[in-house]
């Protein structure tokens, strides 16, 4: 059986492998998308005060620790059984949409969009950061640093640090900000609007306007109807920082809402023995396998799924662009994983306008951002919408506050199976006997991966016990003089 490795993946967070195996006809039998990391925050955050794990667990990752920052303070909070006053959960949302503008730019303009700016079999000298440049102009990536440097502005006047904020606590933040703090982030955030409306004309430009590339997306290769998870308000709107999490099956038909407590009724999570990563899925339809439609419990929490699992946006101009995607594509759900992108943008403006929003409100510089907590600690359970999906952190605490237990269902993690699945099918369509495997055509299996912004370096866990390890020592000419293996 010839088999096709695919090391390193490219244009993503972490570290992963695709590993293809042809029949001997010369077409695709299987394909595994593998992640060799582990990172092992859940267990070393066991022994430390609950208040730190949301500084602690923002070290996950350098690219989204924002999200980490806001899900650990949640399940603070939860522990402590404190709410934030309004004022508090304003400023960290604040902060928060700040970030998702920073972070949304990053993957549409730097990891998505050298495949369809450029095209998919563009020389991978190319299919970057700067090939993008090259092709729209130094203008155009002078507007993606300046939003990004907006984001970034703000985090840091919020939150304490440009990366890894520190200032949400227990009950609330450690600090406000002053009315000339409110009127330069109001001002970033106006840009930040601005910013959005152009990058979705950029793509209608570039995008929907390329037959060719239009055609991929649309097409029936990145095609997988699943299950679609999103945090959602009282009006079924979509939310990034509070809520409840929306379920709809692959017709549209919403299947229920959970609040953060109850995600272990609805969530279960299943361990393969060929990755570190885990592969949840909804307990109450069950696991059938690498498989989709309605039977299966395998579900997809992206900027699309949080769309198909809404009612639509909060704010109005992102309620346009959400009206315009779904009359564009002939209405709800859609399931082609390519759209992903277009979603990313949508939401990327939702998150500007209701940056502003908050920026304008008259309590924002109020100083009651803090309720000092004063029940015994327990457990508590946080939720926020991370870029790349619906994010969990679960905590268990003695009576002291001292964390005894820790649960991640990361964003990325969510999206594994979906991963998988759409993987194995774009190899399958791409790869077939006689095919002349090139650069351009693996790149079109990446692809398949690439519009779900998966962050593997912290997605990757491990049930406490055996890990499977593999260490070969060489002699100076390369030679392998021993391979010591434990638990493989």
């Amino acid at each position: 059986m010839e088999r096709i490795t695919i090391d390193p993946i490219t244009r993503l967070e972490g570290h992963g492998k695709i590993e293809i195996f042809l029949d001997d006809d010369g077409n695709v039998a299987n394909t595994y998308f593998q992640i060799p990391e582990l990172r092992g925050f859940e267990q070393f955050c066991v022994g430390r005060p609950v208040e730190e794990i949301p500084i602690i667990t923002n070290r996950i990752c350098g690219v989204c620790p924002e999200a980490h920052h806001m899900a650990g303070a949640k399940a603070a909070d939860a522990v402590y059984g404190v709410e934030p006053p309004r004022t508090g959960k304003m400023l960290r949302e604040l902060m928060y949409m700040a970030f998702y503008v920073t972070d949304h730019a990053t993957h549409f303009y730097a990891l998505g969009g050298p495949d369809f700016i450029l095209g998919p079999d563009a020389p991978v000298a190319e299919r970057n950061i700067l090939g993008v440049i090259h092709k729209v102009g130094l203008e155009i990536g002078g507007k993606v640093i300046k939003a990004r440097k907006a984001g970034h502005d703000v985090v840091e006047i919020i939150g304490g640090r440009k990366v890894h904020p520190c200032t949400s606590i227990p009950g609330g933040l450690t600090r406000g900000i002053n009315e000339e703090e409110r009127k330069h982030i109001e001002e970033l955030g106006r840009y930040a609007v601005e910013f959005g409306q152009f990058s979705l004309q950029l793509f209608e430009d570039l995008v929907l306007k390329n037959q060719e590339y239009l055609d991929l997306v649309l097409g029936d290769i990145y095609t997988v109807p699943m299950h679609y998870i999103g945090l959602v308000d009282e009006k079924n709107k979509v939310n990034f920082y509070d809520g409840k999490v929306s379920v709809v099956d692959p017709d549209g038909k919403r299947l229920g809402k959970y609040a953060p407590e109850e995600y272990t009724d609805w969530i279960a999570e299943r361990v393969e023995p060929w990755s570190y990563l885990k592969f949840p899925y909804l307990k109450k339809v069950g696991w059938k396998g690498f498989v989709g439609g309605k039977d299966s419990g395998v579900y997809s929490a992206t900027p699309l799924s949080r769309l198909n699992a809404s009612d639509g946006m909060a704010t109005p101009r992102a309620q346009e662009a959400y009206e315009k995607l779904y009359d564009t594509l002939g209405g709800k759900p859609v399931h082609q994983q390519l759209v992903t992108h277009w979603a990313r943008l949508v939401e990327l403006l939702y998150a500007a306008e209701r940056w502003v929003e908050l920026a304008t409100d008259p309590e924002i510089t109020s100083d009651n951002y803090h309720t000092v907590p004063t029940q015994t600690p327990s457990e508590g359970v946080g939720i926020v919408e991370a870029p790349r999906g619906t994010l969990t952190h679960h905590y268990w605490t003695d009576e002291r506050g001292v964390a005894t237990k820790v649960n991640l269902v990361v964003g990325t993690t969510n999206n594994y199976a979906p991963i998988s699945m759409s993987i194995k099918k774009a190899a399958q369509a791409f790869i077939k006997s006689g095919t002349v495997v090139t650069e351009g055509l693996l790149n079109r299996v990446e692809m398949a991966f690439r519009s779900y912004d998966p962050c593997f370096g912290c997605a990757t866990h491990s049930l406490p016990g055996q890990m499977p390890l593999e260490v070969k020592v060489t002699d100076v000419n390369g030679e392998t003089v021993e391979v010591l293996r434990q638990y493989c």
